[in-house]
């Protein structure tokens, strides 16, 4: 944890999801996805699924919480396969906060 956090509670999910944002949180990793998919390389026919999804092509829009936690194993794929270390930590911190 950051120093300057050091001296603060971390939130616990299991007393309350008080103070924590798991909307902005979901919607930061969700720009992590988008970023990575937007390179034809690193994108293939289950991220153009997952995306129109997200935008509610194949019914109801679901929000980016449920999108994530429901395909967390792929996101997370995504993520270890290029490498990108932030992506992963928000992930994480998503994951263990939210879902």
């Amino acid at each position: 944890m950051p120093e300057c956090c050091e001296d603060q509670p971390r939130p616990d999910r299991y007393v309350s999801f008080e103070n924590i944002d798991c909307d902005g949180n979901a919607r930061r990793v969700m720009e992590c996805i988008q970023r990575h998919v937007a390179i034809p390389e690193r994108n293939n026919v289950f991220w153009d699924y997952f995306m129109k999804k997200r935008a509610g092509g194949s019914g109801p829009r679901p929000d980016d919480l449920f999108l994530i936690h429901s395909n967390i194993n792929q996101v997370r794929e995504l993520f270890e396969t290029w490498d990108d270390e932030e992506a992963m930590r928000l992930l994480v911190q998503l994951e263990e906060e939210c879902c």
